[in-house]
C-alpha cells in the first residue's frame, strides 16, 4: 500500500546542519525535485490494501546513492543508516528505520521498467532546463559498444549444453533416465568446423525427439528447455555464429567494431547536450543493431524535456536521409559529415548547379535533360535520376575517348538524394562547418567517462 508521510520533523534533524552546503547530495536535493516519482509509480502499488510501502521517491534516491558511490545493496542500507548526508538526501529523520536490503532488489525488478526510467530522465532534464542549468541548444548523438559479461560459446558447445540440460531436467522431473541416447559426441576431436556443428545438431535433435517420445510434455521444465532448444535451432543466424552465443545472456549478439573487428554484447546509443554534457535520452540494443536506428526516439524524448534543439552533431554513421529529415523536422541543423556509403560522387569530375538543376563535368560540358528512373535488384528498390549531356558537346571533348570507355558514357546516373547531398558536402568544406563540428568531440569524453567510472 502506498501512502504519503511527512518527513524530517524530528528534533534530531538539526544534525543535518553539519552537512556542508557544497556537498553533492545537498546540491542535488536543493535543485532537483524528486517528488514526481511517487506519482509516476503509483499505479505499480495498491492504494488501499497491503502493508504500507516505502515511498518510491525514497527507494529511487537510495538507488541513486548506490550507483553514485558504487555500493552493493547491503552496503547502501548500512551506510544510509550512518551517513548524515545520505539520510538528508533520501528525506528521513536520523532515527528512522530504513528498508531491508532485499527491498532494493525487489523495487528494481518489480517497480522500475525501461519506460519508467525514460520518463524519469525526461522529467529531471526538464527541471534542469527550467532552472537554467542546461542553457545550450546543441545535442550530440553516438553509439558505443558494450561487451557482454559472459563467455561467447561456439554453436557446438551451445548445443552440447542444451542437450545436457534437457536430459538432466527430464531425469529430475520423470525420476527416470532418458533412454536410446548415445554418448555425447566429442566435437573437439572433429577438425572440420562445419562437420562438428552438423554432428552436434543431429545429437541435440535426437535428444529432443526421444524426450518428446518418452513423455516430456507432462513435465513443465523439460518442455520449456525443449522449446528453448527448438527456438535456437530455428534461427538461421545461430549456425552462422551470428545469433545466440550464450545460454546465460540470451539477448547479446555479435556486432562489428570495424571492418575486421567484431565484439559480442550490446550497443548503447545516447543523446547528450553538447555544452553541459547532460545525457537526455538512452537506448540499448543488441550488438548487431545499426547505429542511428533509435535517433528519432532519442530526438523526441529530448524535445519532451523542454530543450530547444537547434543543432545536432553526429559522426558519419548518422548521415542518412531519414535521420537528416528527422532533424530538419525539428527545425534543427545537422552537423554530420557526409558518408561515402550513401554519397558516391567524384567531385573532381562533376559539380552541381542547384538553381538550374544541372551537372557540369570537369571539361565544362553541361547536362541538358534528366529522367527519373527506378530499378529493382537484390538489395531492393533503387531510384534516382539520369542526367544527359549533349551528344555533340561530348564528341568534341578532348576526353571523349576516355569517357566512351565508361559504361555511363554521356549519361550521369545519380541517386535520388545526390543533389541534396552535394549541397551539404560543399558546405562541409567551409571553415564555418569545421569549426562548429569540433563541438562533437565532447561526446567521446562522455563515452570514456561512462566506461571508466560508471561501469558501462
Amino acid at each position: 500500500m502506498l501512502r504519503q508521510e511527512p518527513k524530517q520533523l524530528s528534533l534530531h534533524s538539526i544534525l543535518y546542519s553539519k552537512i556542508p552546503e557544497h556537498h553533492i547530495l545537498k546540491l542535488i536535493d536543493t535543485y532537483i525535485d524528486f517528488s514526481f516519482i511517487n506519482e509516476l509509480l503509483k499505479e505499480t502499488y495498491c492504494t488501499n490494501f497491503g502493508r504500507p510501502a516505502k515511498e518510491p521517491e525514497l527507494m529511487c534516491k537510495l538507488l541513486f546513492i548506490q550507483h553514485l558511490y558504487e555500493l552493493s545493496d547491503e552496503v547502501t542500507i548500512r551506510e544510509a543508516n550512518l551517513n548524515l548526508a545520505y539520510m538528508y538526501f533520501i528525506g528521513v529523520n536520523p532515527e528512522d528505520e530504513l528498508p531491508d536490503k532485499s527491498l532494493l532488489c525487489k523495487f528494481r525488478r518489480h517497480r522500475l521498467g525501461n519506460s519508467t526510467l525514460d520518463e524519469m530522465m525526461i522529467e529531471i532534464t526538464k527541471q534542469c532546463v527550467e532552472l537554467g542549468i542546461i542553457k545550450g541548444t546543441g545535442v550530440s548523438i553516438d553509439a558505443t559498444h558494450v561487451e557482454a559479461n559472459t563467455i561467447k560459446k561456439t554453436p557446438e558447445r551451445m548445443m552440447k549444453h542444451l542437450a545436457r540440460n534437457i536430459k538432466q531436467l527430464f531425469e529430475e522431473e520423470k525420476e527416470e533416465a532418458l533412454t536410446n541416447i548415445p554418448e555425447t559426441p566429442d566435437y573437439q576431436e572433429i577438425e572440420d568446423h562445419k562437420e562438428a556443428k552438423a554432428v552436434m545438431k543431429n545429437h541435440l535433435e535426437l535428444v529432443i525427439h526421444e524426450a518428446e517420445n518418452q513423455g516430456s510434455s507432462t513435465e513443465p521444465q523439460t518442455s520449456e528447455a525443449i522449446q528453448e532448444a527448438k527456438d535456437i535451432l530455428a534461427d538461421p543466424k545461430f549456425m552462422a555464429q551470428k545469433g545466440i552465443r550464450s545460454l546465460v545472456d540470451l539477448d547479446a549478439r555479435v556486432g562489428r567494431k570495424g571492418k575486421n573487428q567484431s565484439f559480442y554484447g550490446y550497443k548503447t546509443e545516447f543523446m547528450m547536450t553538447t555544452d553541459e554534457r547532460i545525457i537526455t535520452s538512452v537506448r540499448t540494443s543488441d550488438g548487431a543493431a545499426i547505429d542511428g536506428s533509435d535517433t528519432k526516439d532519442l530526438l523526441t524524448e529530448t524535445k519532451k524535456s523542454g530543450l530547444c534543439v537547434e543543432e545536432v552533431f553526429g559522426d558519419k554513421a548518422y548521415f542518412r536521409k531519414d535521420i537528416l529529415d528527422d532533424i530538419k523536422s525539428l527545425g534543427a541543423k545537422a552537423y554530420i559529415p557526409v558518408s561515402p556509403l550513401v554519397y558516391r560522387m567524384d567531385e573532381e569530375q562533376f559539380s552541381y548547379n542547384k538553381d538550374a538543376d544541372e551537372w557540369h563535368c570537369s571539361q565544362g560540358n553541361t547536362t541538358v535533360k534528366k529522367k527519373y528512373y527506378t530499378s529493382n535488384n537484390k538489395d531492393g528498390k533503387r531510384e534516382g535520376y539520369k542526367y544527359y549531356f549533349e551528344m555533340n558537346q561530348c564528341k568534341a571533348c578532348p576526353l571523349h575517348d576516355q569517357c566512351a570507355k565508361r559504361s555511363a558514357r554521356r549519361i550521369l546516373t545519380v541517386g535520388v538524394n545526390t543533389p541534396e547531398f552535394y549541397r551539404i558536402s560543399q558546405y562541409q568544406k567551409t571553415e564555418a562547418f569545421k569549426e562548429k563540428y569540433k563541438k562533437r568531440a565532447s561526446i567521446e569524453g562522455k563515452n570514456a567517462e561512462l566506461k571508466r567510472f560508471h561501469g558501462l
